[in-house]
C-alpha cells in the first residue's frame, strides 16, 4: 500500500471512510475492508459508529500495528475538558488504548482555536493518538493553527475531488509538511458516468472511480472512499496498477471550480 508521509505519520493512501455506516453492516465493511489489504479506517465521534469500527478490525484478524485509524472529535467537545474527556470516551468506544491519527472534524469559532489545539496536543502527549491534524480547515485557519500548535499537525481532511478545485489549501498543506486526505473522493457517486472520466477509464481498463482515485494519490493525497457495498471495496482499492499520463491529470485538473463543493453547512468556514 502506497504511503502519504507528512509530519512524521504514514498515511496509507487508499482508507476506508465509514460515514452513514450503521451498525452490523459498519463492522462487517471494516473487516472486509481490512482483509482486501485496506489499511486506513476512517471514523468520527458524530457517525456513532465508533464502536462497530472497533469491532471490525479486532474481526478482521489484522494486526493493531498495521491498521492506521483516525477519528474525529466533534466541535461540542472543543473546550479543553471536554476534548481530553471526549477523546477518552472515543477510545473506550473503539476498544484501543490509541488511535493513530485524532482531528478536530470542523472548525469552531466559539472555542478559542488556541485552547482547542493545546488539549489536541495534551492528548497527543498523554499517548492517546500518535498523531493530530485538522479537517474542513481554510488556508487562514491552516495558517493559524499551524502558528499556534504546540505539536506538528499532520493533515487536514477535506472534501476533494475533481469537480472542487482544492489547489488554494493543498499549497497551504504543502507549505507546512502537512497531507491532504479527500472525502467524498468519488463526489458521492456523481462521477460514475462522467464523460471524461470514463473515456480515460476505458484506456487503462478501469472505472471513473478508480480514474478519480488515482488521481488523487498521484498528487500525494490519501483519498477515504465511503461505500456500503463489498464489490465497491475491491475496486476502489485496485488502483496501484496503471499511471495516468500527465496530459490526463490536467484534463481531469480542469474540471474543477469553486461551485463543485457537495458539503456545506450553516456551519462551515468561508471556504477559498
Amino acid at each position: 500500500m502506497q504511503l502519504v508521509e507528512a509530519n512524521g505519520a504514514r498515511i496509507p493512501a487508499i482508507g476506508l471512510g465509514t460515514w452513514e455506516l450503521r451498525a452490523g453492516a459498519c463492522a462487517r465493511l471494516v473487516e472486509q475492508a481490512l482483509k482486501l489489504g485496506y489499511r486506513h479506517i476512517d471514523t468520527a465521534q458524530v457517525y456513532e459508529n465508533e464502536r462497530e469500527v472497533g469491532q471490525g478490525v479486532r474481526a478482521s484478524g489484522v494486526k493493531r500495528d498495521e491498521v492506521f485509524i483516525t477519528t474525529k472529535v466533534w466541535t461540542t467537545h472543543f473546550a479543553p475538558n471536554d476534548l481530553e474527556r471526549s477523546t477518552k470516551e472515543s477510545l473506550a468506544r473503539l476498544r484501543l488504548s490509541e488511535v493513530d491519527l485524532l482531528l478536530l472534524h470542523w472548525p469552531n469559532p466559539q472555542v478559542p482555536l488556541e485552547e482547542t489545539l493545546g488539549a489536541l496536543a495534551h492528548v497527543k502527549k498523554l499517548g492517546m493518538s500518535k498523531h493530530i491534524g485538522v479537517s474542513n480547515f481554510t488556508v487562514a485557519l491552516i495558517e493559524q493553527a499551524v502558528a499556534i500548535c504546540p505539536e506538528p499537525l499532520v493533515c487536514n481532511q477535506v472534501e476533494y475531488h475533481p469537480y472542487l478545485d482544492q489547489t488554494k489549501v493543498r499549497h497551504a498543506c504543502a507549505r507546512h509538511g502537512m497531507a491532504v486526505v479527500a472525502y467524498s473522493p468519488v463526489a458521492k457517486g456523481r462521477i460514475k458516468n462522467d464523460e471524461t472520466l470514463v473515456r480515460i477509464g476505458q484506456a487503462h481498463g478501469k472505472t471513473a472511480a478508480q480514474v478519480c482515485l488515482r488521481w488523487l494519490i498521484q498528487q500525494n493525497v490519501s483519498a477515504i472512499p465511503r461505500t456500503s457495498r463489498i464489490e465497491r471495496l475491491s475496486e476502489n482499492i485496485d488502483i496501484f496498477d496503471f499511471t495516468l499520463s500527465d496530459d490526463e491529470m490536467n484534463e481531469i485538473s480542469q474540471m474543477g471550480s469553486a461551485k463543485g463543493r457537495l458539503t456545506d453547512f450553516g456551519f462551515a468556514p468561508k471556504w477559498d
